[in-house]
């Protein structure tokens, strides 16, 4: 199902993921920061379903009977560790190129996927509900921050957990995030992301609330340049962070 009429999605944004989807398992191609932050990342996403569910994650499938939606879900570098944690998974992007690599992925995996080439808001006009959204690294990508957070919203279940991650606006992400990225490293390549696009937290904060969400945490994903990796932070939120809100 797909929904070309939505009013979040930025064309020109979809054609640089399309361009760099054949790219999403190389560990070294693209989508390498990725790579490097997905554990981080898993970290805090686990621990906050498990903490909001009563889960126990030394159990085998902790997460069976969970129903979780990852949007903006690209080749299912989220999707496949939700998969084998239990959990019924539904992977949409609006990149239709991500989504037959997700599959391949998946089934070379032996994983039980639901990928779809959609939109939050065609999902939730159909009606569908989840358990837990997962929202990572997207809201700075789309046309219409709150038209879309609000769409997840709606795709929530009451007391629903909704996880989103995006870049704090600053010197300092400009610094790290665009010209350290994309122009000294060369994880990305130019112009994948726009900083004036980027979304501060007090700003991401209003707009969860605007969109029907409780905002309940959120933490800094810190780069180490030392130790070349990524741990999770209380208070520095200069540049990467996540959010967690709850659907009341």
């Amino acid at each position: 199902m797909t929904d070309s009429a939505t009013n979040t999605v930025d064309p020109s944004e979809i054609a640089k993921f399309e361009a760099m989807a054949a790219e999403w398992w190389d560990l070294e191609g693209k989508f390498k920061p990725l790579h490097m932050l997905n554990p981080t990342r898993l970290d805090y996403i686990t621990r906050q379903i498990a903490a909001e569910y009563g889960r126990d994650l030394d159990q085998p499938l902790p997460f069976e009977g969970l129903r979780i939606l990852d949007i903006g879900c690209g080749g299912g570098l989220l999707c496949e560790p939700m998969a084998r944690l239990g959990a019924d998974v539904v992977g949409a992007d609006a990149a239709g190129g991500n989504i037959p690599v997700a599959r391949v992925h998946a089934d070379q995996s032996g994983l039980k996927i639901d990928y779809r080439h959609t939109t939050a808001e065609a999902m939730a006009e159909a009606g569908e509900q989840f358990d837990v959204v997962l929202n990572m690294e997207v809201v700075e990508h789309v046309a219409d921050p709150l038209g879309y957070l609000t769409a997840c919203g709606q795709l929530l279940k009451s007391d629903g957990l909704h996880i989103c991650s995006t870049i704090n606006r600053n010197p300092k992400s400009f610094a790290a995030a665009i010209i350290g990225a994309e122009y000294i490293m060369r994880w990305l390549p130019k112009g994948t992301h726009d900083w004036s696009k980027f979304i501060t937290p007090d700003e991401l904060f209003d707009l969860l609330r605007n969109a029907g969400l409780n905002p309940v945490d959120r933490k800094g994903f810190k780069f180490n340049p030392i130790t070349w990796g990524w741990s999770i932070s209380d208070d520095d939120l200069s540049v990467n962070y996540v959010t967690a809100s709850l659907k009341p």
